[in-house]
């Protein structure tokens, strides 16, 4: 196997083996400490720009199936493990983990070790690196860039270009659905068909003319990037809350909901990646294991409580983890109810959501 490097923005160097596509490849370094779902993580569109360095030591081992995709393609810049399992063993297998890299152009490095590098990573923060396979160094040009490198226009980069429509699973549709796509997965579609509505996704900033009056409900997804960086859809949700139409909103969705209240969010050291997160219900006092994957979090002290109130705390950094609106049928979560690493804690809240609708129509079915 060929020779493959990391190169982080501070001159540190790791040597390993190349894994997947030749070649090179700039990203912001961060790390994900689950022990399985790593063809959820290469196709969540959350990882848009960065590379992904996996903390479990062995991946690969259940190979690439065709059920547990989250979107039609893999949007990870890099993908580090410390050793690739070659004779994955499953009875879904259809491909290697190396072939499905190949196939989608990531450049990826396993040989190194990954724990120095999550060390690293927790100790000074995330930050940015390129990946490079024997024959690719990069010049000083390359550098500079990797240097200077942000994500930027992430979900204008990854939402849909058209509306999607998804059938409940069987019956009649209970509920119409429009799902906001900001970098979507797809089983947030999946927890809402299987409870017999219609989803509806639509692009990041379909106008709200086109939501009211036409839709039961709206869930705003995941997605990746800087969430102040969207400032039409923080305006958009401004004028979609006046509505009084139910929302549900999923981690950047959460986000830019915050936002479009008035709280400001900020850049966590390291980030949360994983699915094993304690969350608390401050009103139950109960505490959730969560799957989360994010960069940045909501600043609790400019949640304006006349609007919304802080419901869900990080047990591990106080962190906020979700919001509920006051006076309104909306609420929103950091984390990812739709994974249910739990297995199943969480799912409740697509429920939740739904009795929101029932209430809001009057009970109707």
């Amino acid at each position: 196997m060929k020779k493959a490097y990391l190169l982080l923005a501070d001159g540190t160097l790791f040597e390993g083996v190349s894994v997947g596509y030749e070649g090179q490849s700039i990203g912001e370094v961060v790390f994900n400490t689950g022990m399985a779902g790593y063809q959820e993580v290469l196709t969540d569109p959350s990882y848009f720009g960065q590379t992904v360095t996996m903390t479990y030591p062995l991946i690969g081992n259940y190979g690439i199936n065709f059920d547990d995709y989250e979107s039609h393609k893999s949007w990870v810049s890099g993908f580090i493990m410390r050793e690739l399992c070659e004779h994955p063993s499953n009875w879904r297998c259809k491909h290697t983990l190396d072939d499905y890299l190949k196939s989608q152009k990531v450049v990826g490095l396993a040989g190194i070790d990954t724990r120095a590098l999550t060390r690293k990573l927790r100790g000074e923060g995330v930050m940015n690196g390129v990946i490079y396979t024997e024959g690719f160094a990069p010049d000083a040009q390359t550098i500079e860039a990797m240097r200077a490198y942000t994500v930027k226009d992430a979900v204008k980069t990854v939402t849909c270009a058209e509306n999607i429509v998804y059938p409940p699973d069987s019956g009649a549709p209970r509920y119409r659905i429009a799902l906001y796509d900001y970098g979507v997965k797809y089983n947030i579609e999946r927890e809402l068909c299987k409870r017999g509505c219609e989803v509806t996704v639509v692009p990041a900033l379909t106008p709200v003319e086109d939501i009211a009056g036409k839709y039961d409900g709206v869930m705003l997804s995941n997605g990746p990037g800087d969430p102040a960086e969207n400032v039409e859809a923080i305006a958009l949700l401004r004028r979609l809350l006046e509505t009084g139409i139910p929302i549900f909103g999923i981690c950047l969705g959460h986000q830019l909901l915050s936002l479009a209240i008035g709280a400001k969010t900020e850049k966590l050291k390291y980030g949360h990646r994983g699915v094993n997160h304690p969350v608390k219900d401050l009103d139950t006092d109960r505490t959730y294991i969560t799957s989360q994957n994010h960069g940045y979090a909501v600043v609790g002290e400019t949640v304006d409580p006349a609007l919304a109130r802080v419901r869900y705390i990080n047990l591990n950094d106080g962190t906020v983890e979700g919001v509920e609106h006051v006076g309104k049928p909306v609420f929103t979560v950091q984390y990812h109810p739709e994974v249910c690493p739990g297995p199943m804690d969480t799912s409740y809240l697509f429920d939740k959501f739904l009795e929101n609708i029932d209430k809001t129509k009057g009970g109707a079915q």
